[in-house]
């Protein structure tokens, strides 16, 4: 368990799927057939805690529903890509506004179309629920499923590594 802890200290960005991760991956359908997602709001004030101390965080997601995109931009984060087919454009989007390299980058997704991606940063991790493939190459596995506080789990263990989780921001919900 040290290797994990050891590349946590050196994570500076993260990067986090929509569907499975920080939404249950199951859901009802609205009128049209869409899925309405979920938001776990323990994930939301971990995200919202991390930007506060000058973490870097991108959603990078297949999905495009608008609602997704205006409760990640109320929480703060400034990098959400969405409808994509490709993740590693964005990701390297992303890595360049951040000024970021690939070790420095933490990402957390769960099926397939995650796999080239994760193969790819310096900190793979998943979900309990993700699918075998994921979870071989993950260096960390949350014991939380998607949707149900995984994210909140890794930017807590990252920021306790780091010695920034408690800090005089964090009893704030904005910046300070």
């Amino acid at each position: 368990m040290t290797f994990i802890k050891d590349k946590l200290k050196h994570v500076k960005a993260f990067v986090f799927d929509i569907d499975g991760v920080l939404s249950s991956d199951t859901s009802p359908l609205n009128e049209e057939g869409d899925p309405v997602r979920t938001a776990n709001v323990k994930d939301g004030y971990a995200l919202r805690n991390a930007l506060n101390m000058g973490y870097h965080i991108a959603i990078i997601t297949g999905g495009a529903i608008e609602r997704v995109r205006l409760r990640y931009e109320k929480l703060g984060v400034p990098h959400i890509y969405m409808g994509v087919r490709d993740k590693l454009q964005p990701l390297h989007d992303f890595m360049e506004k951040a000024g970021v390299t690939e070790e420095e980058v933490l990402y957390m997704g769960d099926d397939l179309i995650d796999f080239q991606i994760m193969s790819t940063i310096g900190v793979p991790t998943c979900p309990l629920d993700a699918v075998h493939e994921i979870k071989e190459i993950s260096l960390y596995i949350s014991d939380k499923k998607g949707g149900e506080g995984c994210v909140r789990d890794i930017v807590e263990q990252v920021m306790r590594a780091q010695g920034t989780w408690v800090n005089e921001k964090s009893y704030y919900w904005r910046s300070i």
